[in-house]
């Protein structure tokens, strides 16, 4: 049974730590301690948008904060000080306590989502071609595919109410009766690996067809057009030598 459970993550960028509010956070005394504190607020904010909370309707207090981080009450309530000073956390009319800019280091997906990119990769990482530098030219980066993701996700649930039905490694291809008939006889022996070919290139690159006969038949023509040899043109005639 798969688990489709969500969950969030945090996206740091490789220069979080020369942020200027974070290389003043740190200079001060125990100030890798407190950062060590912010980065913990914002994975407990994460679920609730930013806001500490420990359901919708219970907001962390700062004895709450101490506990969940492990750190001393007076410990956290001078880290909150100067969390406010600096701009990394504000108080909500509520009296919350909310992460500034935590929507740009916000990221969501599942566990069944994580399985399948991870599947992707290593399909990618097998076949790719390598480059002249010896690295595969294919792999992205984890925040590129995690938008492909995305977009594939969407892609399917538009899908689902597709009428033709679905073939393919990632049920993704979709022929009508029709279609498929005029393929297996158009090309009764290969019909089933361009199905094949066109479900794993879509799921690896997040590509969309409107229509995915039309892209089989022209993949198939343009193989087809590859093993011909050309034999107009071609001078078969027989020459006599030359004299001086």
């Amino acid at each position: 049974m798969s688990d489709n459970r969500k969950y969030y993550y945090l996206k740091l960028k490789e220069n979080y730590f020369d942020d200027d509010s974070i290389v003043l956070l740190e200079s001060m005394q125990d100030g890798v301690l407190y950062s060590n504190i912010l980065l913990k607020l914002y994975l407990k904010s994460l679920k609730h948008g930013g806001r500490l909370q420990l359901d919708e309707d219970i907001p962390y207090t700062a004895q709450m904060i101490a506990t969940i981080t492990r750190q001393q009450i007076g410990t956290v309530e001078r880290a909150l000080q100067i969390f406010l000073k600096l701009g990394l956390v504000e108080v909500l009319d509520s009296g919350t306590f909310y992460m500034s800019n935590i929507e740009l280091l916000i990221g969501q997906s599942s566990t069944e989502a994580e399985r399948k990119r991870a599947a992707r990769l290593q399909n990618k990482a097998l076949s790719a071609p390598r480059t002249n530098g010896g690295h595969l030219s294919d792999i992205r980066p984890p925040e590129i595919e995690i938008e492909l993701e995305k977009e594939i996700e969407i892609k399917r649930e538009i899908e689902k109410g597709h009428p033709a039905p679905a073939y393919g490694r990632y049920q993704n291809v979709f022929l009508t009766d029709g279609e498929l008939a005029d393929l297996q006889a158009s090309f009764p022996t290969v019909w089933g690996q361009y199905i094949e070919k066109l479900s794993e290139y879509m799921a690896s690159t997040g590509k969309h067809y409107q229509s995915h006969a039309a892209t089989i038949r022209r993949w198939a023509g343009e193989d087809a057009k590859k093993t011909v040899i050309p034999s107009r043109n071609r001078d078969y005639s027989v020459k006599e030598d030359e004299t001086v």
